[in-house]
């Protein structure tokens, strides 16, 4: 079947591993010292390792691939989370990530194409609705804008939708 994929540029790719943690399917592994797509079928298309890349090593493409199956990805994560070896030792570098400002996000999903239109988090809440840029444009975001709020996320530019219907939906 032809389908949209990640590809991944190994002469761009710098082994960081930043798109391995940012995909939730775990398609992705560092193979060598490289970035690797592990296996078509874990592949959703949804890219949510492409933003996370530093080196702009991974696109999208059009090609043959394998469906994406769920059912496998589930039983790769709960093989891969059962083979897990124990945590290293804490390093300068990562103590001073845990220092970092901690997220203040309290809902999932925050794309407004994934939002439900009721939740319980919706009673009574400050929505907080946003461009997708927003967080980065802001470096403080969390901490200024997110905390004590509900977040919707869209592209106002990119999306191909007209969200007005599904955040009155949600507002009412």
């Amino acid at each position: 079947m032809i389908r949209r994929i990640i590809q991944i540029d190994e002469t761009r790719c710098n082994g960081c591993g930043l798109c391995v943690n940012a995909c939730h399917e775990g398609a992705l592994a560092l193979v060598e010292g490289k970035a690797r797509l592990v296996s078509d079928v874990y592949c959703d298309g949804m890219g949510d390792c492409l933003p996370a890349c530093p080196q702009d090593a991974i696109h999208f493409v059009e090609r043959e691939a394998g469906a994406y199956d769920e059912a496998a990805v589930q039983a790769r994560k709960a093989a891969t989370s059962a083979a897990a070896p124990a945590p290293a030792p804490l390093s300068a570098a990562t103590t001073a990530a845990a220092a970092a400002p901690t997220s203040e996000l309290g809902n999932w999903p925050v794309q407004i194409k994934l939002l439900p239109l009721q939740a319980p988090y919706f009673d009574g809440a400050d929505l907080l609705i946003a461009a997708d840029c927003c967080a980065y444009a802001c470096g403080d975001f969390h901490a200024r804008f997110i905390k004590g709020r509900v977040v919707a996320v869209g592209c106002p530019k990119l999306d191909a939708v007209d969200y007005s219907e599904k955040l009155a939906a949600i507002l009412s």
